[in-house]
């Protein structure tokens, strides 16, 4: 076993190595080998974290939030494993294992920080039991791979099951998150915004997941929302309601950045900015937060990890190409897209704007949650023109007529941006959806260098 253990460690560093040099993606199957070659490398590894695993599971932020909360365990001196590509399937969670080990086998890591997709939790879990669950939310996503999102707060659910002593960290503003850490029976704590943030009004428009009591039946009431099903809600039946919330964002800024406080439930406060743009990402920021203070680590170098933090993998990431300012964010369901559009209306500079959507397996081949994003606000925007691509390019132009708002299909991607790098507005954001994310990437990179 210690020789197939060596030599699925070995190969996999040299495909690994070989997939950087051809500028290709070869995480995953790095660690469909490894786990061939050698069935209980994750268990034998995972079992060599020292102080504990934390996995981050959520439809929206969950490559963001586990990454930020890597930076901050390993700013106090750890020494972390993480799936920090964003692979996260059983595949990828193995590769990042292996990847980090000796070629004796041997893994010198205090943390596991790993991103899990919710469906294969069940895959995973039975290779090693998380000490912690982050949980960001929970919004409808693929539709023809998860089906409802009872489905996937079911799987959660059963997931928990096979390890009774992980401990829950879950957005207590979003019911769907909270119920399902109630009914886990698991010990939780919480994160979330506590009142009415007027630098984000919520729009009156969204589509909201989980009007329905999980315990009752009952239609929920709010006392407001901050986006989506996210804000402060009660059941007038069965008397559920937003749990007490042990790290609170309070005095929220959006200007120039994002800016909060943090309340803790012993009203120790902590002041906290990022370059961030995006509401949302305040509850990123929390969320990585509330889980490294879990660890009892002092934090002291967070600031100067926030400030220096740069979103990769396409997630709020930034390019500089020519005269053009070039945003990439991935945007794949309608909570996301809609998100993403409040971030772009906080830049009320003239700007362009491509959209891009694909409809590969990855995807999903179902596109008619496109019909549930709020695009009519780009009317709004000070968006000077739009260029959409992909697969479903001629859909998007579509949906933008019905929308009221010009846009022309262009289906080279390549093709699309750089009709909009030169001679525009030097302001460009492209919003991709998954499959599209890892090209549009790399040839924005490209073109940068």
């Amino acid at each position: 076993m210690s020789l197939r253990k060596t030599l699925a460690i070995l190969l996999s560093k040299i495909i690994n190595r070989i997939s950087i040099l051809l500028g290709k993606q070869g995480v995953t199957f790095c660690g469909k080998l490894a786990l061939k070659l050698c069935p209980d490398i994750l268990r034998d590894l995972s079992s060599q974290v020292r102080e504990g695993i934390f996995v981050t599971c959520g439809t929206n932020g969950k490559t963001t939030t586990n990454n930020m909360l890597n930076s901050f365990l390993k700013s106090e001196g750890k020494k972390t494993v993480c799936n920090m590509t964003g692979s996260n399937m059983l595949n990828g969670v193995v590769a990042a294992f292996v990847l980090s080990a000796s070629l004796g086998g041997k893994l010198d890591a205090d943390y596991a920080v790993i991103e899990i997709d919710e469906a294969s939790t069940l895959r995973v879990f039975p290779h090693f039991k998380p000490d912690y669950m982050l949980l960001t939310n929970l919004f409808r996503d693929q539709l023809d791979r998860y089906g409802e999102i009872d489905i996937t707060i079911d799987i959660l659910l059963r997931a928990l099951e096979l390890c009774p002593d992980c401990k829950i960290i879950a957005n207590a503003d979003d019911v769907l998150c909270a119920s399902l850490a109630k009914k886990s029976g698991h010990d939780f704590i919480t994160f979330g915004i506590n009142e009415p943030c007027k630098a984000n009004p919520a729009s009156t428009s969204e589509i909201r997941e989980g009007a329905f009591c999980q315990f009752c039946g009952e239609r929920l009431d709010y006392d407001f929302y901050h986006f989506s099903q996210l804000g402060s809600y009660h059941c007038p039946k069965c008397g559920y309601k937003r749990p007490l919330i042990n790290y609170n964002a309070t005095d929220i800024s959006l200007k120039n950045g994002l800016s909060f406080k943090v309340v803790g439930s012993d009203n120790n406060e902590r002041a906290l900015s990022s370059n961030y743009r995006g509401f949302y990402n305040i509850y990123n920021i929390l969320a990585a937060f509330s889980a490294a203070s879990e660890t009892g680590l002092e934090l002291k170098n967070i600031d100067a990890i926030l400030k220096s933090f740069k979103p990769e993998n396409g997630r709020m990431e930034s390019f500089k190409i020519g005269e053009c300012n070039v945003l990439l964010n991935l945007a794949k369901n309608p909570a996301g897209f809609n998100q993403n559009i409040s971030a772009v209306m906080e830049d009320d500079s003239p700007k362009d704007l491509v959209v891009v959507i694909n409809d590969n397996a990855q995807d999903g081949k179902d596109i008619s949650w496109l019909w549930d994003v709020d695009f009519e606000r780009f009317s709004g925007a000070n968006v000077k023109s739009i260029i959409v691509s992909g697969l479903r390019a001629y859909d998007m132009e579509l949906r933008f007529k019905y929308s009221d708002i010009k846009a022309k299909a262009v289906i080279n991607i390549e093709d699309g941006i750089k009709e909009l790098l030169t001679g525009h507005t030097n302001n460009l954001y492209v919003l991709v959806n998954y499959t599209a994310l890892y090209n549009t990437r790399k040839w924005l990179k490209s073109m940068e260098d």
